[in-house]
């Protein structure tokens, strides 16, 4: 495993260990309704992203693609449609946590995986050993227990798995510098929600600026939250195979899992935990099987040497 991968592997990590503890922050702003707060992730997420490119002083690459896409209307199409899967997903998921589904939430981030292989195999023409596709199979199992044992087709789960998993393979594709690419996103965006926060300000039904600091707080800082683990993931994507990503991804929705039963006491009985272990034994082969295990054995000889 070169520098490159173990890099990716990190910034993956991170990535899906922040939305891991989400639906918390979620919860602390559940009175105000899902399409409030996803104006508010989007409008200070972009002035978050301004202030990034400042201080790393990018901003002005950012202007140079916005020049670019005058002569590249593609790149400007690529840019928006990632722009719309990752709202649409954060909208969708914010629903479903404030509307105790937390864990029908974390289904939707173990079936997501899947359909970022299958997007890797038939999109990037990305292969697979024999280890990581008996794996593959492995959380096929687990995934397809969850869904059976659900009782009812999980509408919410396969919404957030194949909206965050389309926008994974179009960031695999767009060559963009993470932090440039996000804010290109937000941008596009940005101004339909500028338009609905004015309009609910200007109707007095707002939840921004009506009194409550903490409320207030925690809507700007949504901005940060949504852009540091976005950020991230952008990073990690471009240093590894979407596979990989794929699997590793299977942190964030365990966490929300464990929240969801534990924390917020929803349902989770011994047919979910059968399917819990059939997932995290699929983890587990394909972490295995990406570690060069040659490369190891070099280095401990050198130290012993």
């Amino acid at each position: 495993m070169g520098n490159n991968d173990r890099e990716g592997i990190l910034y993956a990590i991170a990535a899906y260990s922040i939305w891991g503890i989400l639906p918390i922050y979620w919860k602390l702003i559940g009175d105000v309704t899902a399409h409030e707060v996803l104006a508010n992730r989007i409008f200070w997420s972009f002035w978050f992203m301004i202030l990034v490119l400042i201080f790393s002083r990018k901003l002005p690459l950012l202007m140079a693609c916005l020049k670019q896409f005058q002569k590249h209307p593609k790149m400007f199409a690529a840019s928006a449609a990632a722009s719309v899967l990752v709202s649409g997903n954060w909208f969708l998921f914010i629903w479903a946590v404030n509307s105790d589904k937390v864990v029908e939430s974390s289904l939707g981030y173990y079936i997501n995986p899947l359909v970022s292989i299958i997007l890797g195999l038939f999109f990037l023409k990305e292969t697979l050993s024999k280890i990581q596709i008996y794996s593959f199979f492995l959380a096929l199992i687990g995934v397809l227990i969850l869904t059976i044992s659900y009782g009812k087709f999980p509408w919410v789960s396969f919404g957030l798995a194949l909206s965050f998993g389309v926008y994974g393979l179009v960031k695999k594709m767009l060559k963009v510098d993470s932090s440039i690419g996000l804010a290109l996103e937000t941008l596009v965006i940005m101004p339909i929600a500028f338009i609905y926060l004015s309009i609910h300000m200007f109707n007095g039904s707002s939840a921004l600026f009506s009194g409550s600091i903490k409320t207030d707080a925690l809507l700007i800082a949504s901005g940060a939250i949504t852009a540091i683990p976005l950020l991230f993931f952008a990073k990690g994507v471009q240093k590894i195979p979407l596979y990989l990503m794929g699997f590793i991804q299977y942190i964030a929705p365990t966490m929300m899992l464990i929240l969801g039963v534990f924390l917020y006491g929803e349902p989770f009985g011994a047919t979910r935990l059968m399917a819990f272990v059939f997932i995290w034994n699929a983890l587990a082969l394909v972490t295995l099987s990406s570690v060069n295990w040659k490369q190891l054995r070099g280095n401990h000889r050198k130290k012993a040497a």
